[in-house]
Order: C-alpha cells, then structure tokens, then sequence
C-alpha cells in the first residue's frame, strides 16, 4: 500500500509494544506499520485487548455445562433459564479511568457493560457493582499509612464514582440492585470500580458479533466521533503514576440518555433479518469492532473513514479508528437492508451511517481523504498478539506472614463495644447512605434489593421464576492466599445466591491485579485463577464470561490481589424466596464448619483492624460447595424461614445483621464441643480440652468462608438436622429469636445488645 511509513523508534513512541512485539507486527504486515497501523497493534496488543499474560491462564477455567448457550469470547456470556429464555451477563473493569476523573470513569463503565448486554440482543434488567477505594479516613487505616491528603483524594474518588454510576444508571432505566463496597489502604490512587449488567433474551434473539457475507453493509450507528478515549486501552494497561493525570483525554464522557436511545433501537432491531452482527466500540474504538467481527466472521472488511459522523473538526484517520467516543455501535446488515435500519434509528434521532463493505479477503482496508490508511488482517489484531507465561514467585516476605500466631487475638473475650466497634466500621456498616442515591425499583422487577438479602433477586415477568444475582470478591485474603482468595470468591457468590434459595448457575469474573511482569505479581495472579477453577469445578459452575484488569499499581505499589465475581441463581418457583431474617420463636442454627480456630482470624477484618495482617487461612471447598448445595435443597423443601451467610465480621456480625434486618433480638450460645466437628483434629493439636473458652474472638469474629446463619422453624428443625446428617454438613443449634436483645453466651460470658443499639451502630454513616 502506499501509505507514508515509520520510521524505526524506540518501544515508548510504540504505543506500548515493545521491540519483539514491534517486530511481530512487522512480520504480520510484511512490511513496517504506518502511524495508524501502529497505533491499531498498540492498542489491540495492550493488555486490555489482547490479555497477553492473563490468556493462557483462562484456559484453565472451566466454560461448559447444559445451560451454557454463548462462552467466552463474545460480548457476554448466556445461560438457559427455560421457558426458552436466556440470562445474558457480564462484568468489566473501569479502574484506571476512575482513577483519573471518578465520575465519568464510572459512568462510562456503566455505559460500556450494558452496551455489552444489549449487543446480544438482551434487554438489560439489572446492574450490579463491586468497588474498591482507599480509607476515608486517617483514623480508618491501622497502618497510620492514610494522610489527610491522602484521605481527602480517596473520599473524592468515592464520591465521584459512586455519582457517576448513579448518574448513568438512573438516567437510563436500569435498576441498580446489588453491590459491595471495600476500604483498605492498597487501593489509596488506584480505585476499583468493577460494573456488571444482567439481561434477559429469547434464545432466538441472541445476536452474535461475527461479520460474514461479503457484500453485507458495516453500519456505525449512535453517537458522533470525538477525540475522547483515544487510546483508553493502552492508558489502562499500564500502571498509574505521576504522569498519569496528563492522560485525563483518555476518559471517555457518557451521555445516559443517548445510549437509552441507542439501547432501544438496537433491541428493536435484534430479531430482524436486517442485522446480522452487532459490536459495541468500546476500547480501541473502531479498530476492535473491525477486528473482532472480521477475526469472528473469517471475513474483512473494507471502510471509508470520510463517512464516520464527527463532532469535531480535522480528525486525523489516527483518531476515527482509535477514538473511543461512547454510546456508539458497528452493525452489520444484511445487504440491501441498509434504509431499514437507517429509518429504525432516525426514529432515535440517531446516526446510522455504512462506512463500509464485509469483503472476503481477511484484511481491515480503510481510506480517508482519497488515500488508504491502513490494510491489516483482521486475525493479526484480534487473535495475533503474543502470549507470556513468566515466572512466578511468591512474595518474598509471604512465609514470614503466614506463619504469623494469631492466637492471643484468638484468646481475648469479646464484649459488646467490640461488637458494636465492628459493626460501624467502613467495611461492615450500612451502605444505604450510597444504595439509596440508586434507583434499584427500576422495570418493578426487584423482588430483593440492596441492604435486604445477600442476593439481588428479579422476577422474570411472565414465569414463576427469578433470578438471584450477587457480586463478590474475597476482601484481604489475597495478601495471604491469592489461590484461596479466588475459591473463596466463587464459594462467597454461590452462597449468596443459595442463602435466597436459588440453584447458582453460572459467574462472570473480573480480576483485577498489578503487574504481571513481576514474579510477585504473576504468582498472585496464576494462583488466583487456579483458585477460581477449583471452586467452579466443585460447583459444576461454568464461567462464561469475564474481564481481566492488571497493572493496577501506583508508585507505592500494587492493589491487593482481587478476583471479583458475579454469580447469577436461578429460582425456579419464587414463592420459596427464602429471607434474610427470622421470627420470635424460631430456632438458630449454624450450618458448616464453625472455624473456631485462630487460622479463622487470618485477613479477617477484625485482624486486620488490630494490626495483625499475618496467619494461615483456610479452606475446604468441597466442604463449603456441599454447604451450597444443601442450602438450595432445603430451601426447594420448605424448611427454612431465613439464611445468611458469614462473611465479613464472622457469626458476630452474621447475628448483629440478622437482628437488625428482623427487628428482633435472639438468644444464643456458641458451640463447645468441639469433637463433633471436622475441625476436631486442629482443636486436637491447638487445645486438647476442645473448649470452645479457648478462642472465644475465633468463634465470633473469624471469616472463614462456608458457613450459613439459620431461622428455622421448631417443627422444620428434624427435617434440618436429617437433611445435613445425609449431607454430611454440620449442623448445630445456637438457640431461638427472642426479644429485643442479642443475647450471646460466650462459655459462660454472656454479651448483650439491644437491637437499637445494633441498628445506630449499623447505620453509622460514611
């Protein structure tokens, strides 16, 4: 072609190849890239497209199953819920631009993870989010690590995010049903800000992203091209650090209201014969959409840039490829079909515009100005990229903190301003003061919204059904154990979902981490995902979908390790809804290892707001998947009348929270003997005498993962006992709900609550 070339620079003019992969794109091309062909590998190689260290590693994730109608690979994933419907969902990523400019960083990752949705032909009915930020408060971080300074710019990044999915969300109709939120100094700079959205479709109006049919129009519909976004992808696969603010053009902007348009059109267009593929351009703009539908399709395509609508002036071709402009969409239609479509989106009042032709030959050709700008295989950008396995290692001071004895904190008497103390703490208070600027009533579907159960839970319109929707990620774990951080993620959603009393059937994950190019960094990942693998296959749980998020780091280092999954339950009969709360008379029970060792402490919040960051954790996964399973069967059965599963704070806070949420009190005493349990052999070795007096913090305030909270009615309570005996999950009562008062007997010390006092310590605001 004869387009101008470059000349040899050094990797930092490369927009982030480096000198072997500048290379591999010259022997792709056969020839040395021009600066637009060399802007299209940087972005499509950076780690954001191309998942380069991460890819070899997903493979070992398991993605199959009965209901499992669209993988990996696409837009988002799909799952058969009958009734010939489809639950369409996936999770992403939007750390680095809502680091730098909060509100739109967030509001565009709202925009882009329903997009993804919609593109699938599925209506968006539900959003989720999981976020991550630094202490809002120098007196919230034990390390003394958090300044004013450094506190003020974190409850920045926390307000703008939080505006900003608010913001987006309301605007365009989409509830915003389920979230969770974090503080821990490893996040201070460098925010998380995870979004998922769950659609529902027919299995017919499924629309997959795949150019074929040479001759078939390329459409680009919705918004115009601006200058935003230009090069989004490669500024979020790099760390964040002093320079980085100057990357502010690199934030997309949003406009709610413009995508509710586009969102309708597309859907109205769907189940038409006319639209044959639809793709989102998100990162990497038009470039990713051009590739991944040729790669997809085993076509090309050939563009004429000059057609792109445009809402500034002297756009260079660098610029229309690369931009990456919200709200906007590449359709392919089937030839001849192109004033259907064109007058489908006048009604919108939007763009719909063909740039182009799918062609046979494998190859992205484009023109701008009477001249060709680019003509690269489509395989070379989308599929093309190297792939790293690097060595691993784990941190070099891991072994000194594991090993870590916990068993002083283990040993101290718990009272009640402990509790209390918990309870208002940043990472277990109340999130109402953030949920309630969302509207999660949106569609009248909600059946269970924030604040009320562990699980979202959306009636399907038409069906006795719900779905149960949950996202979850494994709190500090991940400083200790990144391989159990990531079991621990997988159990966490499954036991959310089941707590309502739904089968989980399906996740989407997102993993965000630092460097990979660190052995530290590597090891924390690969173990993670090795982590995830095993809980999903303990679950028969396939993952469909996901994003990956890395070098999330800042000049004082990496985040802690943080996998973070979706979990989507199906319930088939909604009026077995199971609860959060109980009732005056109900019998409490405790369902799953107790963990009543110190271990149970490690990366548990209570450690950690003591100073103590070390100690082994532990964790059965097939223990805690027999726990999942059971839960969905007794709730099928009509046996129990509330759960809630442990989590952060342990069976202290699991109690607290399902007193507040009952409005009424209980009286309970902790289990002692300890031989009835599996964990008998550790009681063995740590304390002989098994008495439960020797760990009282353990039992109250540790966090290991598999165990459930109970209101069980007094005839339902054999049915119970029976059931867990045949399972093989312990099972033991802690006593009845009564009164006004939380009532725990600690071996003979007795804590009292009013349940008052709980809720003012709860509902402490942020």
């Amino acid at each position: 072609m004869s387009a101008a070339r470059v000349n040899v620079a050094p990797p930092a003019s490369r927009h982030g190849l480096t000198e072997d992969e500048y290379r591999l794109v010259v022997d792709a091309l056969g020839r040395e890239p021009n600066e637009t062909e060399l802007g299209m590998f940087g972005a499509m190689w950076s780690e954001h497209c191309a998942y380069k260290h991460s890819r070899p590693l997903l493979a070992g994730l398991p993605s199959t199953g009965s209901r499992v109608l669209v993988g990996p690979g696409e837009n988002a994933g799909a799952l058969d819920i009958g009734d010939g419907l489809a639950v369409v969902f996936k999770v992403e990523s939007h750390n680095h631009p809502s680091a730098i400019e909060p509100y739109q960083g967030a509001a565009t990752g709202v925009g882009g993870i329903i997009r993804d949705i919609f593109t699938m032909g599925a209506r968006p009915i539900a959003l989720l989010n999981s976020l991550r930020f630094g202490p809002l408060d120098p007196a919230d971080d034990p390390t003394g690590g958090t300044d004013e300074g450094a506190a003020n710019r974190n409850r920045h990044l926390f307000g703008g995010v939080v505006a900003g999915i608010a913001g987006y969300g309301n605007c365009i109709g989409i509830p915003d049903v389920a979230g969770e939120i974090a503080f821990d100094p490893g996040f201070s700079g460098n925010p998380l800000v995870n979004a998922m959205c769950v659609g529902v479709a027919r299995h017919d109006e499924i629309t997959l992203a795949r150019a074929a049919g040479a001759g078939n129009a390329l459409m680009l519909v919705g918004a115009a091209t601006g200058r935003d976004g230009i090069q989004g992808a490669s500024f979020a696969s790099a760390g964040l650090d002093s320079d980085s603010e100057e990357r502010r053009p690199a934030v997309q902007v949003g406009n709610p209201f413009l995508e509710k348009l586009l969102m309708e059109a597309c859907l109205e267009l769907s189940g038409s014969e006319a639209v044959l593929a639809m793709q989102d351009l998100g990162a990497a703009g038009l470039t990713c959409a051009l590739a991944e539908l040729s790669a997809r399709g085993g076509s090309g395509a050939e563009v004429l840039l000059d057609l792109v609508p445009v809402r500034e002036a002297e756009m260079t071709s660098y610029e229309l490829l690369l931009s990456e402009s919200q709200e906007r969409m590449l359709l392919v239609v089937r030839a001849g079909n192109e004033e259907e479509v064109r007058r489908a989106f006048a009604r919108y009042e939007l763009h719909a515009v063909p740039i182009g032709r799918v062609i046979d030959e494998p190859v992205i050709r484009a023109s701008y100005r009477g001249e060709p700008v680019c003509e690269v295989p489509g395989r070379a950008l989308a599929d093309d990229a190297p792939r790293y396995v690097l060595p691993a290692a784990p941190p070099a001071d891991l072994e000194a903190r594991r090993t870590e004895r916990l068993d002083d904190l283990a040993a101290a008497m718990p009272d009640a301003a402990g509790l209390l103390a918990l309870l208002s703490s940043p990472n277990v208070r109340s999130r109402r003061p953030v949920w309630r600027r969302y509207d999660h009533m949106n569609g009248t579907n909600t059946l269970v919204g924030p604040g009320s159960g562990d699980a979202a839970v959306l009636r399907l319109k038409g069906t006795p059904r719900a779905l149960a929707l949950s996202i979850d990620g494994p709190g500090r774990l991940g400083a200790l154990d990144p391989r159990l951080a990531g079991a621990a993620a997988v159990l966490e959603g499954a036991l959310n979902v089941a707590c309502c009393g739904a089968e989980p059937i399906g996740i989407t994950d997102c993993l965000n981490f630092g460097s990979p190019e660190t052995p530290e960094g590597y090891w924390q990942l690969a173990e993670a995902v090795g982590g995830m693998a095993d809980a999903c296959r303990a679950l028969g749980l396939p993952i469909v979908s996901g994003n990956v998020s890395l070098y999330n780091e800042t000049p004082e280092g990496p985040i802690l390790p943080t996998p973070v999954v979706g979990t989507v339950g199906l319930l088939i009969d909604r009026s077995r809804l199971v609860p959060m709360r109980w009732r005056e008379g109900h019998e409490i029970w405790l369902l799953g290892d107790p963990g009543l060792e110190p271990s149970a402490l490690a990366a548990s919040e209570l450690a950690w707001r003591s100073g103590r960051r070390g100690g082994t954790p532990q964790l059965e996964i097939d223990a805690s998947a027999a726990v999942v399973q059971l839960l969905v069967a007794l709730a099928g059965d009509g046996v129990l009348a509330g759960a809630h599963d442990l989590s952060v704070g342990g069976l202290g806070v699991a109690l607290a929270r399902m007193a507040i949420a009952s409005d009424g009190g209980a009286k309970v005493s902790l289990p002692r003997a300890a031989a009835e349990w599996p964990t008998a052999a550790l009681f063995a070795e740590q304390d002989p005498s098994g008495a439960l007096a020797e760990w009282p913090t353990a039992a109250l305030f540790g966090e290991r993962t598999g165990r459930v909270l109970l209101g069980v009615a007094a005839d339902e309570a054999p049915r119970l006992a029976d059931a867990a005996a045949r399972a093989g999950v312990p099972a033991e009562r802690l006593g009845t709900a009564q009164g006004r008062e939380l009532q725990i007997d600690l071996a003979g010390s007795l804590l009292r609550i009013s349940t008052e006092a709980l809720a003012s310590a709860w509902e402490t605001p942020f």
